[in-house]
């Protein structure tokens, strides 16, 4: 399970999710909110979001069709621990890469 809500565009999507909330978001309005996202990237992780029932999914049936979605009252839940997910990676973030960089520079883990 950590797997599937633990990767980065689930945790974007989830926060731009949650931003509109309770408003549904298109598609194409959540690639654009979700800087270097592909678009085969954004749909499956929309794809699994809904199979793990943390989003639902309208279609409008238009030419090209419309899809939207929300989260749902499970996806909603998800945010705030997320954000804390979030927070602790950006306070923590140079740290981690001084970590990189060392071990870069020492592979075997001697050293630093």
């Amino acid at each position: 399970m950590l797997d599937r809500i633990g990767t980065k565009w689930t945790s974007m999507a989830v926060k731009v999710l949650a931003e509109a909330s309770p408003e549904e978001v298109r598609f194409a309005e959540l690639q654009r909110r979700m800087a270097g996202v592909s678009q085969k990237m954004l749909s499956v992780t929309l794809q699994a979001m809904a199979r793990d029932g943390l989003v639902s999914r309208r279609v409008e049936p238009t030419v090209p069709p419309r899809v939207h979605y929300r989260l749902t009252e499970l996806g909603l839940s998800l945010e705030a621990p997320l954000a804390m997910v979030r927070a602790w990676a950006e306070e923590h973030m140079a740290e981690i890469d001084h970590a990189n960089r060392l071990s870069e520079k020492h592979p075997t883990g001697e050293g630093g």
